[in-house]
């Protein structure tokens, strides 16, 4: 995953996902850096700065909505709502959140992670009934 450094909702979020268990392990690279320059030469730093990017093992590229939904189906407990959220009637409620995230960078003021957000596991455990599965 390719992440704004300099940007604390970024940080942020990096921090929120490196803190879950993985079923897939996610790496996390500061976008525009040398770092991933050398590892990634075909894309356009800016493009990264822009928006989260999120490059897959096979060399597919991911970016805004469909990078937040890769990020979480490789969490585990949050497949079934990365699942969700892809479906086709509720993809614009991802990327509304996306854009939400994107709009927020850079403005003053401390981010704090709520303690559990309202699509957490436990929380979507409960609205389905347990159910749903993950």
């Amino acid at each position: 995953m390719l992440f704004d450094d300099g940007c604390r909702l970024c940080r942020t979020a990096k921090s929120w996902l490196a803190g879950r268990a993985q079923i897939v392990p996610l790496e996390f690279v500061a976008a525009g850096s040398d770092e991933a320059r050398r590892r990634y030469p075909a894309l356009d730093p800016a493009d990264t700065l822009a928006d989260i990017t999120v490059v897959a093992d096979d060399g597919g590229v991911y970016t805004g909505d469909a990078a937040w939904l890769v990020c979480l189906w490789a969490l585990d407990g949050y497949r079934g709502l990365a699942a969700r959220l892809a479906q086709p009637h509720l993809r614009p409620v991802a990327r509304r959140v996306a854009q939400s995230a994107g709009s927020l960078r850079g403005r003053g003021g401390p981010i704090e992670p709520p303690p559990a957000w309202p699509g957490s596991p436990d929380r979507y455990r409960q609205d389905c009934g347990d159910s749903c599965g993950t």
